[in-house]
C-alpha cells in the first residue's frame, strides 16, 4: 500500500478526470462558503439602506 501512494506521488502524468472531479469539488465548497455570508452581508445592507431612505422620507 506505501509503494503504491509512493508511486502516485512520483507520477508525472497529467491530472486525471478524478484529480479535475475533486479540485471542481473542493472549489465548489469554497464558492458555497464565501456566496452565502456575502449574499447575508448584502441582504442586510439593502434592508439597512431601505430603512433609511424610509426614515428620511418620513421626516
Amino acid at each position: 500500500m506505501l509503494n503504491a501512494i509512493r508511486q502516485f506521488a512520483k507520477e508525472e502524468e497529467g491530472a486525471s478526470a478524478v484529480e479535475y472531479a475533486i479540485l471542481l469539488g473542493i472549489m465548489g465548497v469554497a464558492v458555497a462558503a464565501l456566496v452565502i455570508p456575502l449574499g447575508t452581508a448584502v441582504g442586510t445592507s439593502l434592508t439597512n439602506a431601505t430603512n433609511s431612505i424610509t426614515t428620511s422620507q418620513g421626516s
